[in-house]
């Protein structure tokens, strides 16, 4: 089956041909047909199965026809990454359909945002959040939406991202093509679904297992040694590209922070970063210029490199879903992959349900000459947050002028006390005021 077979507009045609598409892939070949004939579909695939080009093609397709200049598509997705890889696959197979579209999403200036709304795009392809603050400022108009895709809506509901979406959905016209596309189906994306699709077309696209071509393993290890067994693993390994995930986003920085400080070209890609330093941290393991990049999950979901040599689970997932989309990662286009995962004793029972889920037992290894019984720290120095510098609340030049202002007026002594009330109140106050803050305390924010 080739691409023509869905007899796109010649201007589409010339995208995918410059693309390099000439295959479709099994979640293209089910889903285009239908969203072409204008049914709601829900889509089950991995990252990685070519969904993006499913929803699209079918879109631009339709956006051929009817007025310019009015946003006709919405595509939703649930980090600035996914929202980028949507948005060049957009202007990649619509080069030559001057069709417009932009990415909205938090972390950078809304005002470009505003103006190229104001220019007039047919394709908005937003994150929740700034969605939201757009429509709350009134700097897009949806009723004219034709299309809705809600992607990755497994990590949106992760997120949290739920109720923003059913905001959203408030502000579009009822009358409209919905296409839902996720990698799980939780209870409350079925849920979801049922409430916005109307009569869907079901479609999936590949197994509930890793990729026959990557082999698995476990790495039992004491929570302390991680690192060290890491630095052992990538000292004795063969790797090409690797993937490292961790749960949290401080733990990515600080690994990213000690990979480069043992010698590797090492990057972390997590939700503190700007935009700006994210996008060269994903450009730089696509293009090689990184060999090993640390990500959290959700920081992971717009990573589509198909040269990734070895994932490693630095921390266990928390779902036997998650642990087949990491896995899912390496073993790609024909290539073999590997896939490590470190586990403490706490972790079995997480193994256990990936066992289950696998229906197969995962290999148990040991590295040769590491030694595990070092024992384990005081305290957590190895990913202790560092302790934050006190605050002042005036600038060093002020401060120093306070002090100046100060002592003279220690010694221009009954000039400066012609009024004994005030005179007698300043002790009491500067007391209080020079008072020590209380110690802060440290709220943990969920991982991005």
């Amino acid at each position: 089956m080739k691409f023509d077979i869905f007899n796109f507009h010649p201007h589409i045609a010339a995208g995918v041909r410059a693309a390099g598409y000439v295959t479709p892939t099994p979640i293209q070949e089910q889903a285009i047909p239908p969203v072409m004939q204008g049914y709601d579909v829900m889509g089950l695939a991995q990252t990685g199965t070519g969904k993006t080009a499913a929803f699209v093609l079918p879109i631009l397709q339709r956006l051929m026809q009817g007025e310019r200049g009015r946003v006709r598509a919405l595509i939703i997705a649930p980090t600035r990454e996914l929202a980028e890889q949507t948005h060049e696959t957009i202007g990649s197979l619509g080069q030559q359909t001057r069709l417009r579209s932009i990415t909205v999403y938090g972390g950078v200036n809304i005002n470009p945002q505003m103006q190229k709304l104001r220019n007039g795009v047919e394709i908005v392809v937003a994150c929740p959040g700034r969605l939201l603050d757009h429509i709350g400022q009134g700097t897009i108009d949806l009723s004219h939406v034709e299309v809705l895709v809600l992607d990755e809506a497994d990590q949106m509901f992760d997120m949290g991202f739920l109720p923003d979406v059913r905001r959203i959905l408030q502000k579009l016209p009822p009358k409209r093509q919905t296409l839902m596309f996720s990698a799980t189906m939780p209870a409350e994306i079925k849920r979801l679904a049922g409430d916005i699709l109307g009569d869907p077309v079901t479609v999936q696209a590949g197994s509930t297992a890793p990729p026959v071509t990557v082999t698995h393993a476990l790495y039992p290890v004491e929570q302390h040694l991680k690192t060290a067994l890491l630095l052992e693993l990538l000292r004795h390994t063969d790797t090409e590209s690797v993937l490292i995930f961790t749960r949290t986003k401080h733990r990515a920085k600080r690994l990213g922070e000690q990979l480069e400080k043992a010698g590797y070209r090492a990057a972390s890609l997590q939700g503190n970063l700007s935009q700006a330093r994210r996008q060269a941290a994903l450009d730089g393991f696509r293009d090689g210029s990184f060999q090993v990049l640390v990500a959290t999950d959700i920081a992971a979901r717009g990573i589509d490199v198909s040269q990734i040599s070895h994932v490693i689970n630095y921390d266990i997932p928390d779902t036997a879903e998650a642990y087949i989309h990491r896995i899912g990662r390496t073993g790609r286009a024909a290539r073999t992959g590997d896939a490590f995962t470190m586990v403490t004793g706490d972790d079995m029972a997480m193994v256990r349900t990936i066992e289950r889920a696998l229906n197969a037992t995962l290999e148990r290894r040991t590295v040769q000459g590491f030694n595990y019984s070092v024992p384990a720290p005081g305290r957590d120095s190895e990913f202790a947050r560092p302790p934050r510098e006190p605050r002042t609340s005036r600038k060093p030049a002020v401060a120093k002028k306070a002090v100046a202002q100060g002592l003279a007026g220690t010694q221009t002594g009954t000039r400066k006390a012609a009024n004994p009330g005030k005179a007698q109140q300043r002790p009491t106050q500067a007391a209080h005021t020079s008072s020590a803050p209380a110690p802060r305390s440290f709220r943990t924010r969920r991982s991005q």
